[in-house]
């Protein structure tokens, strides 16, 4: 974070100094809300959670290092009271970009987010120092905190926005004003939430809206191959970028194919050329995140044959989304086990059934959450598509949901023990280390509130015994 006083802090946030013998004191290090994390100088932000009040940590942070503390009452040690800890992170860090004058990128989507944020900013590192959001850290705080990492020297901000209503979007993006916005796609992830696909697009499109105009720099990055992303050029004053395999988009892919390992490559077309790209990573699905992603650093100046560069080598920087390890008896785990939607499950199991060629292939799922009315149907269409990509073995994992993912691939044709249902985690261990022969292949996946990267752990655990370990 760039070094701002007390009394600067104090005065861009609203609130009231308490316990501060001197006010000219600077903030130097990073904000944090955990008291672990404290830096000589950090501001330490005390959120009141359900079973962690942050302010009762107060006098451990500041006597670790921390300048002072923000809370919401005085806490006997230097802190600066405001009505409204999240309220006053938003404008601190509002106020902390707007000094910047960074180049701000957004991404939005019902799925991919964190896949593609990944390669933004792996290809924009090579060209310019560049911030970007940690793992998920998406909303109204992680948001804020991911903003004032920032330094003068920070040329990129790149920042994952999530939602889970109207209005939600627009909210972040006036924290942190974007000059290029990206929306990935439009698809059910938490459509029980929202009510309707419809809905989801005009909270996705609040993206564009946020934008500058064209004659301002404003950049809208649009997915030409989903047809309601596409619509949303109509709501924005910003220049449009498409991005796809759609013929009249400005980035895109030709010749997809995976290769013996399930790693995707293609040729890819920019306004400025071609090059082609073999990616490191699995799946059919990262072809989409890696066009979005090189259109942005094509507008930031990257050339062709540099963004094919970056892509080809790009891994993955958040933990549990296809994350691939083979252990010494030449068994594969693909723990996918972050979060899970009917778009990311069909992905994430016919990258399994590429990379299965010739061997035998194991998916264990559980629960899609948040996904409303459609949610038993969505569960047996995945475990109906389970059948027809020929996966070895299905093991549903929990309650009614997981039964209906085994009941669809029973229905399917999945009869004697190409599936089964089981109770929990430890029963799918069980299962796995009893089963498993080497040269195969196990996806894990399900949302993250079924914590199944227990399962991955577990897996790649060298002991021949044991429990599973809680998360």
């Amino acid at each position: 974070m760039i070094a701002l006083s007390l009394a600067e802090i104090a005065g861009i946030t609203g609130g009231q100094s308490h316990d501060i013998p001197d006010s000219g004191l600077k903030v130097t290090g990073p904000v944090v809300i955990d008291s672990r994390e404290v830096r000589p100088g950090s501001l330490f932000a005390a959120f009141a959670g359900e079973r962690v009040d942050g302010h009762d940590y107060a006098e451990q942070a500041v006597a670790s290092g921390a300048a002072a503390v923000l809370a919401t009452r005085p806490v006997g040690v230097p802190a600066i009271v405001v009505d409204n800890v999240t309220e006053a992170l938003g404008a601190l860090a509002r106020a902390v970009v707007e000094r910047l004058g960074t180049k701000v990128v957004a991404l939005t989507g019902s799925a991919g987010k964190t896949s593609t944020k990944d390669l933004i900013a792996q290809l924009l590192e090579r060209k310019a120092p560049t911030v970007w959001t940690p793992g998920s850290l998406n909303n109204e705080i992680g948001l804020p905190l991911t903003a004032l990492r920032a330094t003068e020297e920070t040329e990129h901000l790149v920042l994952e926005m999530g939602a889970r209503g109207i209005g939600h979007i627009r909210y972040l993006t006036e924290l942190t004003p974007p000059h290029i916005g990206l929306v990935l796609n439009v698809g059910t992830a938490h459509i029980g939430e929202f009510g309707g696909r419809e809905q989801i697009a005009e909270a996705k499109g609040e993206m564009v809206e946020a934008l500058p105009a064209a004659d301002a720099g404003g950049v809208a990055v649009l997915n030409a191959d989903d047809q309601l992303v596409r619509a949303m050029a109509s709501r924005t004053k910003a220049r449009v970028l498409l991005f796809g395999e759609a013929a009249d988009a400005d980035v895109r892919a030709e010749n997809v194919r995976l290769t013996g390992n399930g790693q995707p490559a293609f040729s890819l077309h920019t306004p400025t050329g071609c090059s082609d790209v073999t990616m490191r990573l699995y799946g059919e699905h990262h072809v989409s995140n890696a066009l979005a992603a090189a259109a942005v650093a094509h507008e930031l100046g990257m050339s062709v044959d540099e963004i094919a560069t970056a892509l080809s080598e790009a891994g993955t920087l958040s933990r549990w989304r296809m994350e691939v390890t083979e252990r010494p008896d030449g068994v594969t785990v693909v723990n996918d086990a972050y979060n899970a939607n009917p778009e990311s499950m069909r992905a994430a199991l016919r990258a399994l059934a590429a990379m299965g060629t010739g061997r035998r292939t194991w998916a264990v799922l559980g629960q899609m959450a948040e996904l409303g009315d459609d949610s038993l149907a969505e569960h047996d269409a995945v475990g109906r598509l389970a059948v027809r990509l020929n996966v070895s073995k299905l093991v549903a994992v929990g309650g009614r949901e997981a039964a209906w993912l085994q009941l669809g691939a029973y229905n399917e044709g999945s009869w004697g023990e190409e599936s089964v249902h089981v109770s929990d985690a430890q029963a799918a261990v069980d299962l796995l280390r009893s089963e498993l022969r080497p040269g195969d292949v196990v996806l894990v996946k399900a949302s993250r509130s079924v914590g199944l990267e227990r399962v991955a752990q577990a897996l790649l655990d060298h002991r021949a015994e044991g429990e599973v370990t809680g998360r």
